[in-house]
């Protein structure tokens, strides 16, 4: 059975779709934070984003250092196809199991 995916991998890995290019462990954070609109501490994305690498559904390259970030290089993510398959799979049971209950599960 593949592996399941916790609410916080979930999100990571939606993060990094939607940031694509631009999916560097600053900006998932940021995004998470303002999309989910919970605190996210850096020892648990970078824990998460670990993890995620390791399960095979995220992948990473380091793009070059620039002067503005005093040489440091960073790391850019993409989901892999597995991490897609993975969100799907999450995404059709959480759909599946919400029919019929957008009345309760409506905002306000």
């Amino acid at each position: 059975m593949a592996d399941a995916l916790g609410e916080f991998e979930q999100l990571v890995l939606l993060a990094v779709l939607q940031l694509d290019a631009d999916a560097h462990a600053a900006t998932v954070r940021q995004t998470i934070a303002d999309g989910a609109r919970r605190r996210v501490t850096r020892g648990a994305l970078y824990a998460t984003l670990d993890r995620l690498t390791t399960k095979g559904f995220l992948d990473w390259e380091v793009e070059k250092s620039t002067p503005e970030r005093g040489g440091i290089p960073r790391r850019r993510f993409r989901v892999t196809k597995s991490g897609v398959a993975a969100l799907r799979r999450s995404y059709n049971a959480v759909r599946t199991l919400s029919r019929g209950l957008e009345r309760v599960l409506r905002e306000g």
